[in-house]
């Protein structure tokens, strides 16, 4: 049964169910969900109000509907996320995205700063792991990235002797958090002394810099990811429809 403590529309009480389920590992990624038929007795309501709430995750890219097969959970493999989640791409006419490979890496792994515990919504005597790395496109190093992510979810992870390449389908395969949502910010920044000799590029020369909060399927922040971009011949590219 569902239940209804805020008055919300009863196919977002069934969303909100499924996001749970998913969230708490109930279906793991790639695998079957439940016929809305199935969903619909079990939680005491119509076909159509299930269906409804699953257009609202297919439409979010929580699941993928596969004609004659069944939904399925969204899984992150290292295309899907790389073309859900980052937007870097060549410029018109083609906009044709662009795969950042990994080059320079390093994880650390220490207490959390007053901003860290503020962005990521951390209490007390948090620990965070940072990942510091640039990325290539056109085996050229183009963007410095510096990645936060709160210890208590991922432990282990600053053992791992080769992170891949997105970070979200190691996210979702090594520690069952699924990526829902990314809130980012852009600006316009000088290159440091850091930044310039990372990118073979000179100080104060201009970048892009993406500040993202990833977000995940319970709504906890588990990501700040502040990427610094060298876009002499590349975008940031989105389609608004």
């Amino acid at each position: 049964m569902v239940s209804t403590p805020d008055f919300q529309p009863l196919y977002k009480q069934v969303y909100n169910v499924l996001v749970s389920r998913i969230a708490d590992g109930d279906w793991r990624p790639a695998k079957v969900l439940p016929s809305e038929q199935a969903l619909a007795s079990e939680l005491g309501v119509s076909q159509g109000t299930v269906r409804r709430a699953m257009d609202a995750l297919a439409a979010e890219n929580l699941i993928l509907r596969h004609q004659g097969r069944g939904s399925f959970v969204a899984e992150h493999t290292q295309e899907h996320a790389l073309f859900r989640f980052f937007r870097l791409s060549r410029p018109a006419p083609n906009h044709a995205r662009v795969t950042p490979t990994l080059g320079s890496e390093r994880i650390v792994r220490r207490p959390a700063n007053d901003k860290e515990r503020w962005k990521l919504a951390l209490r007390g005597k948090a620990e965070v792991v940072e990942i510091r790395r640039t990325r290539l496109i056109d085996e050229s190093p183009r963007v410095v990235e510096k990645i936060i992510l709160p210890h208590r979810l991922f432990h282990g992870i600053e053992k791992e002797k080769h992170l891949p390449n997105t970070l979200y389908s190691l996210y979702q395969e090594g520690f069952g958090i699924s990526i829902a949502v990314a809130k980012e910010e852009l600006r316009a920044v000088l290159a440091n002394k850091k930044d310039a000799a990372a990118l073979g590029i000179s100080a104060g020369t201009p970048l892009l810099q993406i500040d993202r909060i990833a977000v995940a399927l319970d709504g906890q922040p588990v990501e700040w990811r502040i990427s610094r971009c060298d876009t002499k011949d590349i975008v940031y590219a989105i389609e608004v429809k």
